[in-house]
């Protein structure tokens, strides 16, 4: 009997030990989709509106008399293929769904808040590890897109990086302090501002270069048509360069 009783406690112990390590691995698992569902996403679709360039202008003629010198003042706006620009307005809801896309209730959001991110990389983005990017990392990027003109490179366009003016905000589970990252505001009615459309340079820890806006509800945009957000984003510049480069989008709502 005696023995019997031993072997008891011994078994007890046992199960003890054992559910004590599923409820641990229980809650990491919780706590994993939990924090799994917080990160950006990408956007369930896209529409795509109008894809527009600045055309060519004319030649402008210039005709003197022999024995003439004419003196004359040039103006000209050169269309940047270098960098490129993302606009649009954002159309979101709550959801509680399933594994395969199945909802089983939503709630409509009757105003829009978040962050719209886009970064060149197909690879998933380590947001974990985001942070605003500093100098040598966005020379980094400088290097990989040719963007060898500190006239408009991507370190001289974000303020190199001088410009830090921006507002506290959130990627996932990490907070981004006001005016830590490189910055850029884009243009609203066709001139410079610096109250709203803000753009961040963060990085993920693995030298992907992650571009960040904080999403505007309706706001007045650089033609003076309303949009939610408005980004530009750098293009490889090589001169004999004649194809394009994919960025990738992802959004998250709230905050």
């Amino acid at each position: 009997m005696e023995k019997k009783e031993k072997i008891g406690k011994k078994e007890l112990f046992l199960l003890e030990i054992t559910l004590g390590i599923f409820l641990i691995i229980t809650f990491l698992l919780i706590s994993f989709v939990s924090a799994a569902s917080s990160y950006p996403n990408g956007p369930d679709s896209v529409d795509f509106g109008a894809n527009e360039t600045k055309g060519n202008n004319s030649a402008q003629k210039v005709n003197i008399s022999g024995g003439r010198i004419l003196s004359i003042n040039v103006t000209a706006n050169t269309q940047n293929p270098r960098w490129k620009a993302f606009v649009g307005n954002v159309i979101g809801s709550f959801t509680l769904d399933d594994s395969s896309g199945s909802t089983i209730y939503d709630w409509t959001l009757s105003s829009v808040t978040g962050r719209i991110y886009t970064t060149r990389t197909s690879s998933v983005v380590s947001w974990d590890n985001i942070e605003c990017a500093n100098v040598s990392e966005m020379e980094t990027e400088n290097t990989a897109l040719n963007h060898t003109s500190t006239q408009d490179n991507i370190t001289a366009t974000f303020g190199n990086p001088g410009d830090t003016n921006h507002s506290l905000f959130w990627v996932g589970g990490t907070s981004i302090a006001a005016n830590s990252c490189p910055t850029l505001h884009t243009y609203v009615n066709n001139e410079s501002q610096n109250d709203s459309f803000f753009e961040m340079a963060l990085e993920d820890g693995n030298s992907n270069i992650v571009y960040a806006t904080i999403i505007e509800e309706d706001e007045t945009g650089y033609d003076g048509e309303d949009y939610d957000f408005q980004m530009i984003v750098p293009e490889v510049a090589t001169p004999s360069f004649d194809s394009s480069t994919a960025y990738y989008l992802y959004v998250e709502l709230g905050n």
